[in-house]
């Protein structure tokens, strides 16, 4: 999403549904209690937060493995 803010594009390259995607988006706001993206009915960017969260996602050893980001692994909140 980053990368490309069309939702059906960026579902695609991960290889999963646009549905599937949102979801994932969203429980990721919910767990950093901030907008990642700025919605509306003709655009969506990242928010200073997102921003914030992208920086230090593309840090990680995870960020490198295509692998891991596809089976969305950590996106959920721990229990």
């Amino acid at each position: 999403m980053a990368e490309d803010p069309r939702f059906g594009r960026s579902a695609r390259h991960l290889h999963i549904s646009q549905p599937a995607l949102s979801a994932q988006i969203r429980k990721l706001e919910h767990m950093f209690g901030v907008e990642l993206f700025r919605r509306t009915s003709r655009h969506v960017e990242l928010t200073a937060a997102g921003e914030s969260v992208l920086v230090e996602a593309r840090k990680t050893p995870a960020a490198a493995d295509p692998d891991h980001r596809r089976s969305g692994e950590g996106l959920s909140p721990a229990p």
